[in-house]
């Protein structure tokens, strides 16, 4: 009986993997179509014509190796401001005792719960104030920021609150201050769940589109993203270049994905264990 359940169970998660899967599946495969399979009907699950020609059209145009350049600068700049900001932050709300406290995580959650849409406007207004528009960290990294930044301290407060007091009052008692303490026992164990929150504020700032198209007019500096957006206007129907240009955008976010799975999902559940 326990054999059959979980057996069930495995075939339950194969299939939900499945599901979720299919529509990058069927992304990569378009890229290699040609145009006159893409709308074949019936459909075809795997390309009659293996071609490349799509690629190639896409890599010779020159604007995607910009568009990418702008995607790793942005998404690099934005992680490194959320973990700069976040761990900190986090380590303060866990160890000391604030007024306002439940009330600032009140905050947090719903900052996380709002459309983009809605910030649009403000945040507008203030980069515009500032100076900030057009320009790498006027939109797109400041912007994108105020997603992962959130997420992070409400994700490291809970491992900060798991982490026993007792190590950093033995490296108190070594001669350690409590900066040193934390620089050099909590960070340390606290690895795994930083690494998860600097490859969801990665990711984040990786798929941004509507931040990057409304803060930044100079089309030099947008990402990946805005790039799918802004082919689609170039290439029309030619769905075959399109999904090229997807697939190109999806690669690096799934090599991370792949090279830290194991700290993924170490990180994602230490918060929950003490």
């Amino acid at each position: 009986m326990n054999k059959r359940k979980e057996w069930m169970k495995n075939l339950l998660g194969v299939i939900l993997v499945a599901v979720f899967l299919f529509p990058v599946y069927w992304m990569i495969i378009t890229a290699f179509k040609t145009q006159t399979e893409i709308f074949q009907s019936p459909p075809t699950f795997f390309p009659k014509e293996f071609q490349i020609s799509s690629f190639i059209t896409i890599l010779q145009g020159g604007d995607i190796t910009q568009y990418f350049m702008n995607s790793v600068i942005i998404s690099s700049l934005a992680t490194l401001l959320v973990l700069l900001l976040a761990v900190p932050s986090a380590y303060g709300l866990a160890r000391f005792k604030i007024r306002g406290i439940k009330t600032m995580l009140l905050i947090y959650l719903v900052t996380q719960m709002l459309p983009a849409t809605v910030v649009l406007t403000p945040l507008f207004i203030v980069f515009n104030n500032l100076n900030l528009l057009n320009s790498y960290w006027g939109g797109p990294v400041l912007a994108t920021s105020t997603l992962g930044i959130p997420f992070s301290v409400l994700l490291l407060r809970t491992f900060f609150i798991g982490i026993p007091k007792e190590l950093e009052e033995a490296a108190k008692i070594d001669g350690c201050s409590r900066l040193r303490a934390f620089l050099q026992v909590i960070i340390p164990i606290s690895i795994p769940s930083i690494v998860v929150c600097g490859a969801i504020s990665f990711f984040f700032a990786w798929g941004d589109l509507i931040y990057s198209i409304t803060f930044n007019r100079n089309q030099d500096l947008w990402p990946l993203t805005a790039g799918i957006y802004n082919a689609i206007g170039r290439y029309g129907i030619e769905w075959n270049n399109l999904m090229s240009f997807a697939t190109i955008s999806v690669i690096p976010v799934i090599i991370i994905f792949i090279l830290l799975q194991k700290h993924l999902v170490e990180g994602l559940v230490s918060g929950s264990v003490k």
